[in-house]
């Protein structure tokens, strides 16, 4: 099962899009949760598992896009952003934030809300497009890929390079072809941290 952190994806910031902060590890929850006190709107989609010690086991709850928390709009408080601790900086090109596509972030917040089990997958650069056609995920497009003799669709965040993965029916999702957005003059997927800036401020 999935959930997402206690600020979510609703948003105040009507037509404001959305963008990635970069994070130190293990600090995802905490940048969460102090942007949320200073009055922005973030997501922070987090998976349960269990794990096991010699002793014992315990359930967690874990952020599924480790290093990363979404913001919606309210980059122009860059200044009570960049000085949150814990954040490297908004994941940038050319020294502009870049936005992600609402209906990635849409996808990803609609799985957390179903409690379809949801699990890290590797980017994919290309696959088979699929749309989900009933049922609480209607109308959430992926790639289609097959393991065995399960189904799972793959959602994507494209300027991040990370893909999270829900099971689903075959007879559920119907061919689509492939979005433009995912076409790309070079063949390749934009990625983040590797290839983007970490835009950052330096504090007195």
């Amino acid at each position: 099962m999935l959930f997402a952190s206690k600020a979510t994806a609703e948003s105040h910031d009507c037509g404001a899009s959305w963008y990635a902060l970069y994070t130190r590890h293990q600090h995802e929850k905490m940048v969460d949760q102090i942007l949320t006190n200073k009055g922005f709107n973030t997501f922070l989609p987090l998976y349960a598992t269990v794990h096991n010690w010699k002793d014992r086991a315990k359930a967690l709850t874990l952020p599924l896009f480790p290093c990363y928390v979404f913001l919606k709009g309210g980059i122009e408080r860059r200044l009570a952003i960049l000085t949150t601790p814990g954040i490297y900086g908004l994941v940038s090109s050319a020294g502009q934030p870049d936005a992600i596509p609402d209906n990635e972030i849409e996808a990803i917040r609609r799985a957390v809300e179903s409690g379809t089990r949801v699990e890290a997958h590797p980017f994919l650069k290309c696959g088979n497009w699929v749309r989900v056609k009933s049922g609480p995920l209607a109308g959430i497009e992926g790639i289609l890929v097959r393991k065995r003799n399960m189904a799972r669709l793959v959602l994507s965040v494209a300027i991040l390079g990370t893909a999270a993965a829900i099971e689903v029916g075959a007879f559920q999702v119907e061919a689509i072809n492939a979005p433009q957005a995912r076409d790309s003059s070079s063949g390749s997927a934009r990625r983040a941290p590797a290839t983007r800036d970490r835009e950052t401020i330096a504090v007195a």
